[in-house]
């Protein structure tokens, strides 16, 4: 988690809110990402996207058996749809996302009969710092 945080950071000094994902292997990151949806102009650029799909590349493989992904926050909708299709084995993740978070609130993803793969799930790790985090952003937006 502490480079997902720092992958945080480096988003927010980009301009971009401040989440970040690491995709972990045998307990080697595998890739690292921020958010990058303003920087790319890309609606699907979210941390964990952008951090699959590089782990995807530098493993050669679709699916990320064997992978865990840490993000600061809560993943959305989107994001946990590609966490499942992925084959993420762990979702470790930091703050809670009430408004938009898919996997313990909105649409919970994972609960569905129709999700295939549902990975172990962990929140609440190191939240505070995260969430932290993401109210200095949006403080200063407003």
């Amino acid at each position: 988690m502490t480079e997902a945080l720092a992958q945080a950071r480096l988003a927010e000094a980009a301009g971009e809110v401040p989440i970040g994902a690491v995709v972990v292997r045998d307990g080697r990151i595998v890739s690292a990402a921020g958010n990058r949806t303003r920087t790319d102009n890309d609606p699907t650029a979210h941390a964990e996207m952008v951090a699959i799909r590089a782990a995807a590349r530098a493993l050669g493989e679709e699916r990320l058996t064997g992978c865990d992904l840490y993000v600061t926050l809560e993943p959305c909708a989107m994001c946990a749809g590609a966490i499942a299709h992925a084959r993420i084995r762990r979702l470790y993740f930091a703050a809670s996302d009430p408004k938009g978070g898919g996997v313990e609130h909105g649409p919970r993803v994972f609960s569905h009969p129709t999700c295939h793969h549902v990975p172990e799930v962990y929140g609440g790790i190191r939240e505070s710092e995260a969430a932290a985090l993401l109210r200095a952003f949006f403080a200063g937006r407003r």
